[in-house]
């Protein structure tokens, strides 16, 4: 809580960028009641930042032309771009006893030092989501990265309670591994879907088709994943120790050398780390694959 506010309020609160965080965020916080004193964005930006704010009741501002009333300022902007925005942004407001945020997922609290400086006290609160701008996630249940000054710490962890999102600590040192998390949770799951969908043209599948009819086997396995864990919803030759189904595997995905680099790749992790039936042929098998690819 910040000092001179009434029990039961709530911060206004200002988003710096308009980006696809930026939306998902001010919409979460305006749907829980809290008041967006402003849309701060660069001249680049000022199409979806007034579209932003007619969404959730305030004004889109240049951020060169902006005076800072809010007791809470949010960065949604990218990593490059943090510590930029809060230098920009130091003359704009009267800093002591207000809070910034920002919402890098890699980057710690330390992007907005120069608000530190001038009395704000700073956090950074990641929420472990992804965000594109076809899709506009609900952040209920989303686990929020959160490191920094404790009076920030406190009311992000506060406003990721009324967002009933879920907040954990993080230390600084951590940040680059966390976020090393998140890639392998939604950008390289990605990465491996589109290859599967490569492979798939080699069954004579086309892509559109391809994933629908992975559909059902990706929920299934997710849904065996949240249930099981890792080890239990392990399937396939690599667990049954099928060497030969392995070696056909590899041998027509030479026609497809990237996807077989992906393929040896998350075969060789399969192998080290999920229960798996003849270790020391696959690894052979597995071994030669990696020189044949090098």
């Amino acid at each position: 809580m910040l000092p001179g506010m009434a029990l039961k309020s709530k911060p206004r609160i200002a988003i710096v960028g308009a980006g696809n965080l930026a939306s998902a965020l001010a919409g979460a916080l305006h749907s829980a009641h809290y008041r967006i004193d402003q849309i701060i964005a660069r001249t680049s930006s000022t199409k979806r930042a007034r579209s932003l704010a007619r969404e959730v009741g305030t004004a889109a501002v240049l951020s060169g032309r902006v005076q800072i009333h809010a007791d809470v300022v949010w960065f949604c902007v990218p990593d490059r771009a943090i510590a930029a925005a809060a230098d920009s942004l130091a003359n704009a407001a009267e800093w002591k006893g207000k809070i910034a945020l920002h919402s890098s997922g890699a980057l710690s609290s330390d992007e907005l030092s120069v608000l530190r400086r001038v009395g704000a006290a700073v956090a950074s609160a990641h929420p472990l989501m992804t965000f594109v701008r076809r899709s506009r996630p609900l952040l209920e249940s989303v686990p929020f990265a959160v490191e920094g000054d404790a009076r920030a710490v406190r009311l992000a962890r506060a406003i990721v309670k009324d967002l009933r999102g879920r907040a954990f600590s993080i230390c600084k040192e951590q940040k680059a591994a966390y976020h090393a998390w998140g890639m392998f949770s939604s950008p390289l799951l990605c990465a491996l879907l589109v290859a599967s969908e490569r492979v798939a043209t080699a069954a004579g599948v086309e892509p559109k088709a391809a994933r629908d009819r992975m559909l059902p086997i990706l929920r299934q396995t997710l849904a065996n994943y949240a249930r099981l864990g890792a080890a239990e919803s392990f399937s396939g030759p690599i667990a049954r120790g099928d060497i030969d189904t392995v070696q056909m595997h590899l041998k027509i995905l030479r026609n497809l050398p990237g996807a077989r680099e992906v393929y040896v790749a998350l075969a060789s992790a399969a192998l080290r780390d999920l229960p798996a039936k003849n270790r020391a042929g696959l690894s052979t098998v597995l071994r030669k694959a990696t020189s044949a690819v090098a």
